[in-house]
């Protein structure tokens, strides 16, 4: 009871601090004298601090405002994406500290050099940084298997059973390498992400768009993973089944008609040239026949993949995340004409597919996201865990 009533006492100063202890007690519907000796713990933990008096509106001497600690634990998160890495710290608050993004080709790369560089750029980030990690979680884009941090298979690197956690613990430097690490997928962590972070729905499918195509499913707030963990493959999902063939042996696969390289094709633009997206949506702005063309028919195919989506799970958002959602202006109107034409056995309202706010940020923010909520969710299990640490 103790560690459920910590949990409710520290989410309420992490969610609206600086916060009094009357109002946590209100908040909470814990008295004022077991807020207090709960409070009193979190401080102890490195969790919660004071902050000056809080004004309450009673006579006597007024009592000091509660905010998260701003030298306590933090997240923090790191991405692998085919043509970046980056890497973010986020204080128990869910503000972002510290957070960096580095322009890397990593499909022409070896994994051992990709996570070579992404150790430094976690290590560079963190060494002066205030709040200091208690936990790593790496967003790449692809398939994370059963093992505990490895990679099954992502296709836009070319890798291939890869033990992402095991290679980067190795080049990470202490106290880094001894943190928690773990591995998702990058649409996963970006649903998060907009749940947590945004205006997103516990129920809704999340698609994350760039050089591939993945989605996330969210049912009541948590991620829908299959049996072996491999859910929202909505790249490889046939819009036309006897379309071009697609590097996963199948044919008409959605990433080849709505994929990076497959609208660059398509509005007749060298993929090799700077910035794909914001290239494309610069000569979108500029009513370039081409490229509209070219994004109007990605917007039709993503919203036949999804229309089968939404016909079989019924979720209250589609949320157009990463890349793509720069490129939201011209996809939108076909992926909506597509879906209103196709899911007609419910109601459809037009304004259920949305955007991310968060973007192309939203997977590295998830998944520093992931030991913020561990840590707020249990901060009792943390002050254990950091005792015996210490003993």
């Amino acid at each position: 009871m103790r560690r459920q009533n910590l949990a409710l006492v520290m989410g309420e100063v992490a969610a609206s601090g600086p916060v009094s202890r009357a109002r946590v007690a209100d908040a909470t519907g814990l008295t004022r004298a077991a807020v207090s000796s709960l409070v009193e713990e979190l401080r102890t933990a490195g969790l919660v601090a004071e902050r000056g008096p809080a004004p309450s509106g009673r006579v006597g001497r007024p009592g000091s405002d509660l905010v998260v600690d701003a030298e306590g634990p933090a997240g923090l998160g790191l991405e692998i994406g085919v043509g970046h890495l980056g890497a973010c710290l986020v204080d128990l608050g869910g503000r972002i500290r510290a957070s960096v993004r580095v322009p890397a080709d990593n499909r022409r790369r070896t994994p051992d050099v990709v996570l070579g560089q992404l150790a430094r750029i976690a290590a560079e980030l963190t060494e002066t940084a205030v709040p200091h990690p208690a936990g790593t979680v790496v967003a790449v884009p692809g398939l994370v298997g059963a093992a505990e941090g490895q990679v099954a298979h992502a296709p836009n690197l070319g890798w291939r059973r890869v033990p992402v956690a095991d290679l980067l613990r190795e080049r990470l430097p202490d106290p880094l390498a001894a943190l928690p690490l773990d591995v998702d997928n990058e649409a996963n962590l970006g649903a998060l992400a907009d749940l947590w972070c945004g205006a997103g729905a516990a129920d809704a499918v999340h698609i994350s768009a760039e050089a591939g195509i993945g989605a996330a499913l969210l049912v009541g707030g948590a991620i829908f993973r299959g049996a072996s963990g491999f859910a929202g493959e909505l790249g490889h999902v046939p819009v036309r089944p006897d379309g071009p063939p697609c590097a996963c042996g199948a044919r008409g696969c959605l990433e080849q008609y709505a994929g990076e390289a497959a609208v660059l094709r398509a509005a007749g633009l060298d993929a090799a040239t700077g910035d794909p997206v914001t290239e494309l949506a610069r000569r979108a702005q500029r009513s370039q026949p081409a490229v509209l063309d070219a994004l109007d028919r990605a917007g039709a195919a993503l919203g036949i993949a999804l229309a089968g989506a939404v016909n079989l799970i019924d979720p209250a958002a589609v949320v157009l995340g990463g890349a793509y959602a720069e490129l939201g202006t011209w996809l939108l109107p076909a992926m909506r004409r597509e879906l209103a034409a196709r899911v007609a056995v419910r109601p459809w309202h037009p304004q259920t597919l949305t955007l991310s706010a968060l973007g192309r940020g939203g997977p590295v923010l998830g998944a520093a996201m992931v030991t913020v909520r561990r840590i707020v969710g249990d901060p009792g299990g943390y002050a254990a865990g950091r005792a015996d640490r210490s003993a």
